[in-house]
């Protein structure tokens, strides 16, 4: 995740708090989104960029996950997410990120 991201989602969590942000993040390749998630999740681990060493510890989703999906017009998530599905591995990154989840929970 760049830094300007980083900025973007740090700059959030301090304005709004964390309480109702989620981040949902549509990287195909399972470890850069796993990276990514680990990183607004407990910061970034390169600890080059605005979080590093900054835990926002919020919850990550995958655009893939069943729960996103059903969240979206099918329409909107045919037309922007839909191409995914057919790329990537839903199973693997669905379950990645279940993991990063129940850290969160049960630290």
């Amino acid at each position: 995740m760049d830094t300007e991201k980083q900025t973007i989602i740090k700059n959030l969590a301090n304005e709004m708090g964390t309480e109702d942000l989620v981040v949902v993040i549509g990287a195909a390749d399972p470890e850069v989104a796993q990276v990514t998630a680990e990183t607004v999740t407990f910061g970034d681990p390169s600890f080059a960029g605005p979080l590093a060493g900054v835990s926002l510890r919020l919850p990550v989703y995958h655009i893939l996950e069943p729960e996103v999906k059903e969240a979206i017009p099918p329409e909107v998530y045919a037309k922007q997410a839909g191409f995914m599905e057919l790329v990537a591995d839903a199973e693997e990154i669905g379950k990645i990120f279940r993991e990063i989840r129940d850290k969160i929970e049960n630290p």
